[in-house]
């Protein structure tokens, strides 16, 4: 960690996020090594900004909004630089069938200079680019592809899971049982 850039708000922030957080760059800058960090200290429950973003077809830099694999996102503020966890700190909540109530909550106290990171499998059924994670928690997945490849119950231990998450569990063993 040695190059931080506190990048100067641009027509993708929302207005007022970047007082509260700044895009963190590695020396050895490589794609996919830049992370969204806070200046600020966060209790867990406290929402950090909300999600807006546009529809798009899946890709690597989406996120899931609902059921259908039609269904996703690209995020269209700095939110979209926080990077997968298997031990997140925040989670995109989008359990508002209302997209204007779409949030980033933070799960667990969050300390100043933190990397905010999210768990990729409480929103995605199936990623686009499965990846090896290297966040090296306790708790880490390895191979990263999706919530299909992942128990329920191991989803929840990271603190948040989508409905829709929980809906194609049901339908697929709704689809087992029959």
């Amino acid at each position: 960690m040695h190059i931080v850039e506190n990048q100067p708000p641009s027509r993708m922030i929302d207005a007022g996020l970047s007082r509260d957080f700044y895009v963190h760059r590695d020396a050895s800058w490589q794609e996919f090594s830049a992370s969204l960090r806070t200046n600020k200290r966060w209790k867990a429950g406290d929402v950090l900004g909300p999600v807006r973003g546009t529809k798009s077809p899946r890709k690597y830099d989406t996120v899931q909004c609902g059921p259908s694999s039609e269904d996703n996102i690209t995020v269209d503020s700095i939110f979209v630089y926080v990077n997968h966890s298997c031990d997140p700190n925040v989670a995109f909540d989008m359990s508002s069938k209302h997209p204007s109530e779409w949030h980033i909550r933070a799960l667990k106290a969050i300390d100043a200079e933190e990397e905010l990171t999210f768990f990729y499998p409480s929103t995605e059924w199936e990623l686009d680019q499965p990846f090896e994670c290297r966040c090296a928690s306790p708790m880490c997945l390895g191979l990263v592809r999706g919530a299909r490849d992942v128990g329920l119950e191991q989803i929840k231990a990271r603190g948040y899971v989508s409905p829709w998450i929980i809906e194609l569990f049901r339908d697929r063993e709704e689809r087992v049982g029959a």
